[in-house]
């Protein structure tokens, strides 16, 4: 009997094939984040051996125990930073991470500024947007967004390359979608992280580049 996890993935691929058709999108549009976090090496494994190749993580020292193994055994697999990142740990993000979906901050942005010039390494950067302006959340709020995005490419010489969102739970994510599609749009950039496990077909339908789904492959927590 094949992993669990394998179902799963089959499960979610379909479910991307059929919002991306109803979007009338290709689905090479749309670049799925198998989202191991918490997750041990053996259950990754049977993903990495169907073939998926962009892996989403939380936190970089839980990434930095357990991945470099697994990146020797297949290479060409993309980690993504989803979660928060400190800015002392930017470093150590930059150096194993191949994009970063959290910058949110002056704080962050100047240390990014920094390192990723002396890293030698390209780094897809996403502005987390808090849609809900939750207080609990990180994030910017949409107010600020644009003043913030040209803050990076001006003052720190950050290329953004989109934005991500995560809604807040107990509200329709749609107009959070469309929120964030417009603020992209406005500021030239065309991808965005949007849609996890519940409402991935939904982010698609309003644009998402990314979607980061967990539990839907690797079960829950």
């Amino acid at each position: 009997m094949s992993p669990p996890e394998l179902h799963g993935l089959a499960a979610v691929e379909q479910e991307i094939a059929r919002a991306c058709k109803d979007a009338r999108r290709e689905r090479s549009s749309v670049t799925l984040i198998a989202v191991s976090k918490t997750f041990e090496a053996d259950a990754i494994r049977p993903v990495l051996a169907a073939g998926q190749r962009v892996f989403g993580e939380n936190r970089v020292q839980e990434a930095k125990a357990k991945w470099p193994p697994l990146l020797a055994e297949h290479p060409g697999t993309a980690l993504h930073l989803i979660g928060p990142l400190q800015s002392n740990k930017a470093k150590e993000a930059v150096a194993l991470f191949d994009a970063i979906h959290s910058v949110d901050r002056e704080s962050l942005c100047e240390a990014l500024g920094k390192v990723l010039p002396a890293s030698g390494r390209s780094v897809e950067l996403f502005v987390q947007i808090n849609t809900g302006e939750e207080p609990q959340k990180a994030g910017v709020a949409p107010q600020d967004a644009d003043a913030f995005i040209a803050a990076c490419r001006d003052r720190w010489g950050l290329a953004i390359a989109g934005l991500m969102c995560i809604p807040p739970v107990d509200e329709a994510p749609a107009p959070h979608f469309a929120l964030t599609a417009k603020i992209a749009k406005r500021n030239g950039l065309t991808k965005l992280s949007m849609g996890m496990s519940a409402d991935f077909a939904t982010a698609i339908e309003f644009g998402a580049t990314h979607v980061r789904v967990g539990s839907a492959i690797f079960g829950h927590r």
